[in-house]
């Protein structure tokens, strides 16, 4: 059964940030609250824990994963974003995007998508999330917890762990600012496209 750590939403106690930290750094997988409900991750390069993702969301290795930063100054040598798209990124972050950018060889390849050579990056508007990214001193890869069958995100720590703690290593409780997922917009095209109509001002991308 998973460790159930529970963080303060407005001041995360840095013991217990540094806790989940170990966890992270150990190969471990956690359930984390952010601002589009609980969503999964591990450490930068953790295939392991990347298979576990695709295994509890039951999705194929065509899945796409996000980078979760703290701010892209983070991301260093990991992607490629033009002016442009750093711009208009910068604009809307932090908040409830997730936005496709072209990934640089720097990055672990089982982040990319297998075609496009792609990544998701966010930055979330969620006190528990970045201060878990700030912790960790480099981003974390992610996907959010929406289970087979279900159109929306786990959001209850509670509940996560009552179904899910036999196969993580720890469960975050806190609260989420939102049930709706992000909306994922494509970097790569000109002009950006929406790949995906969730939480966010994404009128913004429409012709």
């Amino acid at each position: 059964m998973s460790s159930f750590i529970e963080l303060h939403p407005d001041n995360p106690q840095p013991r217990l940030l540094d806790r989940i930290v170990q966890i992270l750094k150990s190969d471990g997988l956690i359930a984390y609250p952010t601002d589009s409900g609980y969503a999964l991750a591990c450490a930068l390069g953790n295939k392991t824990g990347l298979d576990r993702i695709r295994a509890i969301r039951q999705v194929g290795d065509k899945h796409d994963f996000t980078l979760v930063c703290a701010e892209f100054a983070q991301l260093g040598q990991l992607v490629w974003i033009d002016n442009s798209a750093f711009r208009t990124i910068k604009h809307l972050t932090p908040g409830p995007y997730t936005f496709i950018v072209e990934g640089r060889k720097e990055i672990p390849r089982v982040m990319l998508n297998p075609k496009k050579k792609t990544v998701g990056v966010r930055i979330p508007k969620h006190t528990i999330a970045l201060a878990i990214v700030e912790a960790m001193g480099e981003p974390i890869m992610s996907s959010s917890l929406i289970l087979p069958g279900n159109d929306q995100p786990e959001s209850e720590g509670w509940k996560v762990q009552d179904e899910l703690g036999h196969l993580l290593d720890a469960v975050v409780d806190g609260p989420v600012s939102s049930t709706e997922p992000t909306s994922v917009i494509d970097m790569t095209v000109t002009p950006p496209s929406i790949t995906r109509k969730g939480a966010g001002d994404y009128q913004l991308f429409e012709n």
